[in-house]
């Protein structure tokens, strides 16, 4: 067993090589999910992140899975930074 030296901070890089967020890229996936299954992925996101009923998201693929793994608080953070990034 490898103990860590607990003085020491963590890092945790959530960026990928290409600059997009590990949200970024599981909203993508989870999109393109819904779109094969016929939802508007916008009106699903939003049920979701209001409700937090995971059932707003279709399992095709493991979309549930992903955007359950995420925090809402924290989805619709970086969804609102993404926005106003591209302003």
């Amino acid at each position: 067993m490898i103990e860590k030296d607990l003085s020491l901070t963590q890092k945790f890089d959530a960026y990928q090589p290409n600059g997009k967020t590990k949200v970024d890229i599981m909203l993508t996936d989870v999109k393109n999910a819904m779109l094969e299954k016929g939802y508007n992925p916008v009106n699903q996101v939003v049920g979701y992140i209001l409700s937090g009923d995971p059932t707003y998201i279709t399992s095709h693929k493991g979309a549930r899975s992903a955007i359950s793994k995420i925090e809402r608080n924290e989805l619709l953070e970086e969804i609102v930074k993404s926005y106003l990034n591209s302003l």
